[in-house]
């Protein structure tokens, strides 16, 4: 398994650096496309210093042509066909300038660099701590199994090559799980509120634990007190550095909407008008019956671990953002998954069948970036370059796939066959 997942990582960064970027490097000189830094911090970046140094509203036309000229290397022109639609304006809650305040008197690209090194080791954090959010206790060797597959994901390569706060949203809803886990619920509250600065990514298990939190006011109070202190902050500051930053904010919203078109996986995979969100909505409202059974569960609890990782696969799943790298908060689901795979694969043909396509599904980008590595080096560049598309097939796929056989597993739990498995802390496991 060591050797596979060295392999799966080998495949996967060769297979982004040298076939994915070299297509995109070859298209974008073949249609004139302007290429910059494409670091999607440094809209965030540029803004918060403009706010900070020079009190210039981030949200601004001026700021986001500067950003712009940054992104892509001059200003987008509606002229010409062939330029990107995405404006890349500053479109966060003003209160992201307060976690990037420390780099703004920094050039930028040493800010990249120390902003690739956070991501990375924030990530392998996160392992750790979503390991002992679902209670498995694993050996050295597994867990360094479980980072290096981790890390030869494509969400996170394609992440951390775009430097993208999707990353460190991840990590700050890790620890703040985590910190439910051990206790620390004043903690976990103001981890919530940090991972606020993406709130379509956050909003989804901050709801879950402040009804949690609810269910057993006395004993849970302080993860409520933790985020509305902390969010209440975050405002007030905000206001005070740019008074009437909220109406800005939503209409960079509306903006950001109208130039990408934004839509949930659901929507890609489903053409039909309306077709996505109704089936969102049937989720939303199934998964809230089995969380709402799993309310009072203690924290630390295997069933309460479910809980949350069952909230951050509906997250991928429903939130109108589809882009890859944000399916890293996947990670509690598949690791949760194949903690449990007995209960799954001894189940009806039916739920087998659905496991066996959600293993596939997640193996195919490391299966395609493999064979596409191998046909670069064996000669045929041209083609491993035609071919770039393959790893993508199964994006909109796994997040179905994945709160699946999640949301059965949540009602393993809760249901008839509760007993299975999962309902103890699994003891640890070398494999």
């Amino acid at each position: 398994m060591l050797v596979v997942a060295l392999l799966c990582a080998g495949s996967m960064w060769f297979y982004v650096d040298v076939v994915l970027i070299g297509y995109q490097v070859h298209d974008a000189a073949a249609h004139d496309r302007p290429r910059g830094n494409l670091s999607d911090l440094y809209p965030r970046w540029l803004g918060a210093k403009e706010l900070l140094l020079h009190h210039r509203n981030p949200y601004s036309e001026s700021v986001a042509l500067e950003i712009q000229q940054g992104y892509y290397g001059r200003a987008l022109d509606s002229a010409r066909p062939n330029d990107p639609k995405d404006e890349q304006g500053f479109a966060y809650p003003l209160y992201v300038v307060f976690l990037l305040a420390p780099l703004i008197g920094i050039p930028f690209h040493y800010v990249q660099m120390l902003f690739y090194l956070l991501l990375f080791g924030l990530t392998v954090v996160s392992v750790y701590l979503w390991l002992s959010v679902i209670g498995w206790r694993l050996s050295t060797l597994s867990k360094a199994i479980a980072i290096l597959l981790t890390v030869a994901s494509f969400p996170f390569v394609q992440g951390i090559k775009l430097q993208q706060l999707s990353l460190l949203v991840a990590a700050l809803l890790a620890a703040a799980a985590a910190c439910v886990v051990s206790g620390y619920l004043f903690l976990a509250g103001a981890f919530l509120a940090f991972a606020t600065i993406k709130p379509q990514l956050a909003w989804p298990l901050a709801a879950w634990l402040l009804v949690w939190a609810a269910s057993n006011w006395r004993e849970r109070k302080n993860l409520t007190f933790g985020f509305g202190i902390v969010v209440l902050l975050f405002l007030a500051g905000s206001e005070v550095l740019l008074p009437g930053w909220l109406s800005s904010f939503a209409d960079a919203l509306v903006r950001y909407h109208r130039y990408t078109r934004n839509q949930s996986v659901l929507d890609q995979l489903l053409p039909w008008a309306f077709a996505g969100t109704i089936i969102a909505a049937v989720a939303i409202v199934g998964c809230a019956s089995q969380l709402w059974q799993l309310r009072s569960e203690p924290a630390g609890s295997a069933k309460s671990g479910t809980a949350i990782a069952l909230v951050m696969a509906l997250t991928v799943l429903v939130v109108p953002m589809s882009a890859p790298y944000n399916q890293l908060l996947l990670l509690p689901a598949v690791l949760a998954l194949i903690r449990d795979r007995r209960f799954l694969v001894s189940g009806s043909p039916a739920r087998r069948l659905l496991c066996l396509a959600g293993f596939f599904a997640l193996a195919w980008p490391w299966i395609a970036s493999a064979t596409l590595s191998a046909i670069y080096l064996l000669g045929s560049p041209a083609l491993a370059l035609s071919g770039w598309k393959w790893p993508f097939f199964s994006t909109f796929i796994i997040p179905v796939l994945i709160f699946s056989l999640m949301f059965l597993r949540a009602q393993g739990q809760t249901g008839s066959f509760a007993p299975a498995l999962g309902d103890k802390r699994p003891a640890k496991n070398s494999t």
